[in-house]
């Protein structure tokens, strides 16, 4: 990555680190994008279309609506950068720079040319999805063209605006901790907990996942939500949204929803195995729980799904293509949770695969 001679030592070196995150990133994606891309390319071509359609409907609504559309878009476009700001500056990095006297003209000027190292392919994206529509210039589009390209950029500029503070708000100085009561003096009795397996799971698999700005908490409750409701939508036919495209968001939800808990819980029992082995206490019965634990979610969802089907429509619950997507999702469900030792190369071709099965088979329900 060249830069300007001109550039300021400091802006240099964060656009480095922003540019070496990105790579790394890249790298960790490599293995799992080859297959994504041979499976879904021609999905990925149609939502690459997609990205620029926001900013044209914006203008043909209310400007409160419009708002609302630019907004919203601009939130989901600078999501990769929240998502990626621990890569971007990790905490020893960032307790470094804040010790070092600059200015803050320099500091955020080194903010926003992150922000738009970052916002560059997205700006490239959208460009090419603008074009798309362009090109095909359907007769809706010719009257709002210089608008509809204005709201875009806007929403672009927006999403660059926001990207800047969240990469300024990780440079931050850390909230002083508040100055803990002085606990009354007590003699201490130990108690051995009724149910120490569930004592000791809440403890090293629950609570450290909303704790130290961990976002795995987050992350799992933001795809069980998009499962529940992406399922809810597709048996009950939401309106206005393609019946395959539910079906094929609400497989890959539940897939990826146990994909991405069993990944933090392998990673969390890879931190815990020395201490756990030094511990004279028998981890077999607690990492099997955790690795099961993963599976609650989608299987809630699948439950719900039947309950759903047994109240509104009892027939297609009978059905024949309803049983064999309840047991092949289970099935893949369980292999993801029951195959630890898959390449990473392998487990992506096994979510991938399960996705598309879940897809075919979801599609036949309502034919």
């Amino acid at each position: 990555m060249r830069l300007p001679r001109s550039l300021h030592p400091y802006s240099a070196l964060r656009l480095r680190l922003a540019h070496h995150a990105l790579l790394q990133f890249a790298a960790s994606l490599a293995s799992s994008m080859e297959i994504f891309f041979f499976l879904a390319g021609p999905v990925l071509l149609g939502l690459l279309s997609v990205i620029a359609l926001p900013g044209f409907l914006a203008v043909t609504h209310a400007w409160p609506a419009a708002l609302a559309i630019i907004v919203t878009q601009a939130v989901l476009t600078c999501l990769p950068a929240w998502l990626l700001r621990k890569r971007l500056l990790p905490a020893h990095t960032a307790a470094w720079l804040r010790q070092m006297p600059l200015p803050p003209r320099l500091r955020w000027q080194a903010d926003i040319a992150v922000a738009g190292l970052l916002m560059l392919p997205l700006g490239l994206a959208y460009a090419v999805s603008a074009g798309i529509w362009l090109l095909q210039s359907p007769p809706w589009l010719r009257p709002i063209i210089a608008p509809g390209i204005a709201a875009t950029i806007a929403a672009w500029l927006l999403a660059w605006l926001l990207t800047t503070c969240i990469v300024a708000r990780r440079l931050r100085a850390p909230r002083p901790a508040q100055r803990a009561r002085t606990p009354a003096m007590r003699a201490y009795v130990p108690q051995h907990p009724r149910w120490s397996t569930l004592f000791l799971w809440r403890q090293l698999f629950w609570l450290p996942f909303w704790r130290n700005e961990n976002v795995i908490g987050l992350q799992q409750s933001a795809l069980l939500a998009t499962a529940g409701a992406s399922m809810l939508a597709w048996l009950l036919r939401a309106p206005l949204v393609p019946v395959p495209l539910l079906g094929l968001l609400a497989s890959a939800s539940l897939v990826i929803v146990t994909d991405r808990g069993d990944k933090a819980v392998r990673e969390q029992i890879a931190v815990l195995r020395p201490a756990l082995t030094a511990w004279p206490l028998a981890s077999a019965t607690l990492l099997r729980l955790a690795c099961a634990a993963s599976l609650l979610p989608a299987f809630a969802v699948l439950l719900g799904a039947g309950v759903l089907l047994y109240a509104t429509d009892p027939a297609a619950l009978q059905q024949r293509v309803t049983t064999v997507y309840a047991l092949t999702a289970s099935v893949a469900l369980l292999a993801i949770v029951g195959l630890p030792r898959l390449t990473a190369r392998g487990r992506v071709a096994l979510v991938v695969l399960s996705i598309l099965a879940l897809s075919a088979i979801g599609s036949e329900l309502w034919n």
